[in-house]
């Protein structure tokens, strides 16, 4: 007798004709089987590509771009399933990239190639909505249908019920700093497989590959890959359940966390015993430079703050962060138009007004829209140099007006608040040239 033929499944990738059809799955994987069967099923594995395809991003180590992922798979799935059916896949290590932080030092990024995305993301698709509903009410960051504003909106009913203290804790370097024992601990609770808890392992400790050096990592979890969100909540949600038991008002995003009391004196005891908890329990660590025991109104949470009556306001840290990318985008030696400099600061203020449009008030933002035409005024004055006072004089402003301004001892600064200026450039010209005014922008 002969034996029948392992059946094929060949199933259409969805890339608009540039691969057809790739062989995702040997054999359709039958109910009852192990939770990698689930991550290799043949529609999770589209859907895992179709995200990977919509998000881009750069490549990794390898050099390998999302366009060229279907040719990839398409030569080499094969061995890669069987690789990790077997529990033999090695991911490949991360590269590492430096991006600043708002408040100043550097956030190292670690970016997996596009297969270990493509991979990731199969993974965290039938992992996350099995963890996702045992994790707290009160955690927001990289959970489905819960967002930073409602984030908000929770620690604002907490002020207004009278908890008009917050502890805010900031944890030091967090995604560098995850201990692996403890999180794969808990890993190991949720998941059965020993495949997928081998692959996790592994993730978690591919090396990164930063300026021609591949460092070997024996902490943390690398900010850039699908899973890393996934497995900083399932950490930090002992965090949660220990606050709940305790019967504490608190507000987690991600690592920024916020418990609401109702005085300074709980507050300091509330620190103190987080501080002890996430040290001996989680093997984390508390900036003590950056968290506080403060007024809501002092303190800054996801850009906002709250002040009096319960009002929610964009926070004085992310005017600041605001102003200092205003400033470097209408810097003078860019050497760029008007138009292109308006061009480029309106899709960023469009976005910052969407996501600031939860503060109440428009004052603040008819103030920060001024001080943009401002820096437009002061950019196209230098721009302008020696042709300015003929373009004043275009723009009819009076001879005499053209002229001592022209004539004036002040600089461009200075000058952008003078009347000859506020007559050639006024409000409805930036206007025209495609600028938003934060006030108006939905």
């Amino acid at each position: 007798m002969h034996s029948k033929p392992v059946k094929q499944m060949w199933l259409p990738l969805l890339v608009e004709g540039e691969l057809g059809t790739c062989d995702l799955s040997a054999e359709n994987p039958q109910p009852g089987t192990g939770l990698m069967e689930r991550v290799l099923a043949p529609e999770n594995l589209r859907a895992a590509y179709r995200r990977v395809r919509a998000n881009k991003g750069a490549p990794g180590v390898d050099g390998m771009t999302v366009g060229e992922l279907a040719g990839y798979l398409r030569a080499n799935w094969t061995a890669i399933r069987e690789q990790l059916l077997a529990g033999e896949y090695q991911p490949t290590a991360v590269r590492g990239h430096e991006l600043p932080k708002p408040g100043g030092g550097m956030r190292v990024l670690g970016i997996p190639t596009v297969l270990d995305r493509f991979l990731q993301q199969a993974l965290l698709q039938v992992l996350q909505p099995e963890w996702d509903p045992t994790f707290s009410d009160a955690s927001y960051g990289f959970r489905q249908g819960r967002s930073a504003h409602q984030a908000v909106e929770r620690a604002q009913r907490y002020y207004r019920e009278g908890y008009r203290w917050v502890v805010d804790v900031d944890l030091e370097k967090f995604f560098d700093r995850v201990n692996h024992d403890k999180l794969m601990a808990l890993v190991g609770e949720r998941i059965t497989d020993w495949r997928v808890r081998r692959l996790i392992r592994r993730y978690l400790k591919a090396g990164m590959f930063s300026g021609g050096i591949l460092t070997a990592r024996e902490e943390g979890t690398p900010q850039g890959g699908p899973l890393s969100p996934l497995l900083a909540n399932l950490l930090l949600d002992g965090l949660d359940k220990e606050l709940e038991k305790r019967g504490h008002r608190f507000v987690r995003y991600a690592d920024d966390a916020n418990v609401y009391v109702r005085s300074r004196r709980a507050g300091v005891r509330v620190m103190d015993s987080m501080s002890r908890y996430l040290r001996e329990k989680l093997k984390l660590i508390v900036n003590e430079q950056k968290s506080a025991v403060a007024k809501p109104r002092e303190r800054s949470f996801l850009g906002f703050s709250i002040g009096k009556g319960g009002s929610i306001h964009v926070s004085d840290k992310a005017i600041k962060r605001f102003k200092e990318r205003i400033r470097a985008m209408t810097q003078r030696t860019r050497g760029r138009s008007l138009r292109q400099i308006i061009a480029e600061l309106r899709s960023y203020l469009r976005g910052w007004r969407e996501y600031f449009g939860l503060a109440s008030g428009r004052s603040r933002l008819r103030e920060l829209s001024a001080w943009i035409q401002r820096r437009l005024r002061s950019y196209q004055w230098k721009q302008w140099g020696a042709r300015g006072y003929r373009e004043l004089r275009r723009r009819g402003v009076s001879r005499d007006l053209a002229w001592n301004t022209c004539k004036s001892a002040h600089r461009a600064w200075r000058l952008s608040m003078s009347p000859a200026l506020g007559i050639a450039l006024p409000t409805r010209y930036f206007v025209k040239l495609g600028l938003p005014l934060l006030q108006e922008v939905r």
